[in-house]
């Protein structure tokens, strides 16, 4: 007699397969260098002018890739319209950088990460991620709906990062954030109306781990993301000029996050 299997089961099948044929083009000589570059890269298929082949010798031969030479005029890849692909595309998996645990717990880097709170614009993200490898944050994590996904417009603004620096989609915000506070992380919403200081919010974590949360332009957090926060706070603006956008005030809470840590010991 055939035995039904459980509905979480199915639905755990479903997502495997789907992940499985899911991928992203990735455009963009430097884009695409640095991703033939990374060993952890599952990658399908390279797109190339002449032009752009002769500048990428070096990485195709360490990939170990056949590449399909077409002609300028004829550059036929599913890219978003306006791409400035620069000759060269890549098809390859999305990358998979482990648990929030492995990651958060024990991966390189500061104990620091930044959580996004619906930021959807892939050149925001991009420009995080790298704010977020030049200050050595362990992660940068966003929930699966409503973030930006890993694109060729996000890796292309990520200038490389994207292949060096943890971008992990979480199910839900909240929960990532009580299991980082299980952790031993200490929750710091940026809003721009809170009444402390940045300063004053990182002096008050000590030496421990933190994690930084933004929200996106216009609505900031969601209702409950602050709630979830330890201590929400702001970064001081000399005018009334408005506030910075958010990849501007993460790399602003980044630095500040990462020299009172190196201040600490």
């Amino acid at each position: 007699m055939a035995t039904t299997k459980p509905s979480w089961v199915i639905d755990k099948e479903r997502a495997k397969r789907q992940a499985a044929q899911e991928t992203v083009w990735l455009f963009g000589l430097h884009a695409v260098r640095d991703a033939l570059m990374n060993p952890a890269r599952d990658k399908l298929r390279l797109v190339l002018t002449k032009n752009a082949a002769d500048k990428l010798g070096e990485a195709i031969a360490v990939a170990g890739m056949e590449p399909e030479i077409v002609d300028p005029r004829k550059f036929d890849v599913p890219l978003d319209e306006g791409s400035v692909h620069q000759g060269a595309a890549l098809q390859a998996r999305p990358l998979h950088w482990g648990s929030l645990e492995e990651v958060c717990i024990s991966g390189a880097g500061a104990p620091l990460v930044v959580l996004l709170d619906r930021v959807t614009d892939p050149h925001n993200v991009g420009a995080v991620l790298r704010s977020a490898e030049v200050f050595g944050a362990r992660a940068v994590i966003a929930p699966h709906r409503h973030s930006a996904p890993e694109t060729g417009a996000l890796a292309k603004t990520a200038s490389g990062a994207l292949e060096r620096q943890p971008y992990l989609r979480v199910v839900n915000l909240s929960d990532a954030m009580e299991a980082l506070r299980a952790m031993g992380y200490i929750l710091i919403g940026l809003e721009g109306e809170a009444e402390l200081e940045l300063s004053q919010g990182l002096a008050q974590a000590g030496s421990r781990p933190v994690a930084l949360v933004l929200g996106a332009e216009g609505p900031g957090l969601r209702e409950k993301t602050r709630e979830t926060c330890d201590h929400l706070v702001r970064i001081p603006a000399a005018g009334a000029f408005g506030s910075l956008n958010v990849s501007n005030a993460a790399a602003v809470s980044l630095y500040a996050a990462a020299t009172r840590q190196s201040a600490d010991h």
